[in-house]
């Protein structure tokens, strides 16, 4: 309940809202459970959406994550087209598409069943392993946990020091 953020040798707090959004649009990618695409566009089109808002397209990129994710044959599909399978890896490669610094995944396979579930994370890891970003995964799946690098457990909102390990 103190302290600072600092990313790139800035300090977050002293950011305005549009600082901020810069650096979440630039520095972060986010996985949440619930997928969040945009059900209105195509595969290709939900990943590409963090470039196209950020006016930076890369087709090359695009196409680059969709066959990392082994959706190249529903690239022009629509979300609700998709399996749970499916809508995951294309907002893990819409989280990877700018490249960020950190990744973010809230309980990224939490919908998913143990195939799904375990190719997504495996992706996850695989590609961040390629990039060199930072992965911050939130889980209680503790087959995901030990997965990880270093595993911060947390009960009631606070750090459990016994439990920290890495």
């Amino acid at each position: 309940d103190s302290g600072s953020v600092e990313l790139a040798g800035q300090t977050l707090s002293s950011l305005d809202e549009d600082a901020l959004a810069v650096i979440r649009q630039r520095e972060m990618g986010f996985v949440f459970q619930s997928f969040h695409l945009l059900p209105t566009l195509t595969v290709a089109e939900n990943i590409a959406f963090p470039l196209d808002i950020a006016r930076r397209p890369n087709k090359a990129r695009v196409n680059e994550l969709i066959e990392a994710v082994d959706l190249g044959h529903r690239r022009n599909s629509l979300p609700n087209q998709l399996s749970g399978g499916e809508q995951q890896r294309t907002a893990v490669a819409r989280a990877l598409v700018s490249q960020p610094k950190i990744v973010f995944a809230d309980e990224p396979t939490g919908n998913l069943d143990e195939q799904n579930a375990d190719q997504v994370m495996n992706l996850l890891l695989d590609l961040r392993q390629q990039t060199g970003s930072a992965l911050i995964v939130v889980t209680h799946d503790p087959a995901l946990a030990d997965m990880a690098d270093r595993v911060i457990t947390m009960h009631d909102g606070m750090i459990d020091g016994s439990t920290v390990n890495g």
